[in-house]
């Protein structure tokens, strides 16, 4: 067991092995922003001064967060460690970070099944029109017009048709497994990952579904626009339960419209989404990670590569890792 050293604030909800090998390596201060009992509080992201604040509270060195806001006064404080829960730490200013040596951990991959899990949910509601099948028996409209449900609900299976996958990270490559499970052809576009199958119109133009998985970087924001829908298939599918910058809601919406698309599933998190008023929409409030799983898989994550450190070892998720340049030797450059 590598040695106990340096008290944490602990900002992000925590549990099973990794939380318990955190507190063998660490004095824990846990004060996340949600627990995971089953009464919750709200979900207020700290401000950069409120973090401050938490840190000359408690005298904690390491810092361990999801996504409240890691810049500014927050150097202020003799911080040896910093590890965010997400697998983009965007909420770092990390060459703030970098500056002072201080490591930025980060977890990549956490959450991908549960991800994975939820573009299966939003596929099936979508597809098979699961939410306004169970309105109508809900608000006991069945017999509607005196239309039997079995030619309203009326739709193809999902076994023969052709998945397409934008994105071929850990989630895209979770769902792969998933949908070639339920007998449709997958194909992905990815133009850094090994094994993706088509170039991006290449995709959009044969899959009956495009789910989005890639990331959100300069180069992605709005790749899926007005040409992109037009060039899908007719009847196509579109979900969305990465980001949704990655896609305009606007065009989303004409497509959608006009009829060319079938439908549209978005684990968006817009409290008031423009679509929420289309009936072959299916929306989700960005719950894709929201799994206990995924809680247990960050701890572990953030745990192991503690105990890395302790043993002198570099830390193999760590997004500056020239900080250690020196200090452990040359590391590795970012994983993913």
């Amino acid at each position: 067991m590598a040695e106990r050293k340096g008290r944490a604030l602990v900002l992000a909800p925590m549990r099973g092995p990794g939380w318990e090998l955190l507190n063998e390596l660490t004095d824990i201060v846990y004060e996340p922003v949600y627990e995971p009992a089953a009464e919750q509080r709200p979900f207020p992201l700290r401000s950069a001064a409120d973090v401050a604040r938490g840190l000359a509270e408690t005298g904690a060195t390491i810092l361990m967060t999801e996504a409240d806001e890691v810049a500014g006064p927050v150097f202020d404080h003799p911080l040896e460690l910093i590890a965010v829960t997400r697998g983009d730490p965007g909420n770092v200013d990390v060459a703030a970070a970098t500056a002072r040596g201080i490591p930025v951990l980060y977890t990549p991959g956490k959450g991908a099944d549960a991800v994975a899990e939820l573009t299966v949910a939003l596929l099936f509601a979508v597809a098979r029109g699961v939410v306004a099948a169970d309105r109508t028996v809900r608000e006991a409209s069945v017999y509607a017009g005196g239309v039997t449900p079995y030619q309203r609900h009326r739709a193809w299976q999902l076994a023969g048709r052709t998945f397409g996958i934008v994105g071929l990270g850990a989630v895209g490559r979770a769902v792969w497994w998933r949908m070639d499970g339920l007998g449709m052809r997958v194909v992905a576009c990815d133009p850094y990952a090994e094994g993706a199958t088509h170039k991006l119109p290449e995709l959009l133009n044969v899959a009956d579904v495009v789910s989005m998985h890639a990331a959100l970087t300069d180069e992605t924001h709005g790749m899926i626009g007005e040409r992109q829908f037009e060039i899908m298939k007719d009847g196509a599918v579109f979900l969305n339960t990465a980001r949704a910058e990655l896609h305009d809601t606007g065009a989303l919406a004409s497509a959608l419209s006009s009829g060319h698309l079938a439908g549209a599933g978005l684990d968006s998190g817009e409290p008031s989404h423009p679509l929420a008023g289309v009936p072959n929409v299916v929306l989700t409030p960005h719950i894709g990670g929201a799994t206990f799983d995924a809680e247990a898989e960050q701890a572990e994550l953030v745990a192991a590569d503690i105990e890395r450190l302790r043993l002198g070892e570099l830390p193999q998720h760590c997004v500056n890792p020239e900080v250690f340049q020196g200090v452990l030797g040359a590391g590795p450059g970012r994983s993913s």
